[in-house]
């Protein structure tokens, strides 16, 4: 499930900005938000997420359950 950031917890730090290896994160509208079809859980790259590694304020870069894992390329 790719991640999300949740726009009313966000404080436009942009610390998870350019961490992202996929370019996925951008500003919009005063936050930071994840494009689902970019973010890839940062799976083969990192342990962790990086924006969830980055992002200072706890609970914010979180799982978007509504869409499916992401699925590495075989």
């Amino acid at each position: 499930m790719p991640f999300k950031i949740v726009a009313s917890q966000c404080t436009s730090c942009s610390a998870c900005e350019p961490l992202c290896p996929n370019d996925a994160i951008s500003e919009k509208g005063g936050s930071f938000v994840i494009e689902a079809v970019k973010c890839t859980e940062c799976v083969g790259r990192f342990d962790e997420p990086q924006c969830v590694a980055a992002c200072p304020v706890d609970n914010t870069c979180v799982v978007d359950t509504s869409l499916p894992r992401y699925q590495a390329p075989a």
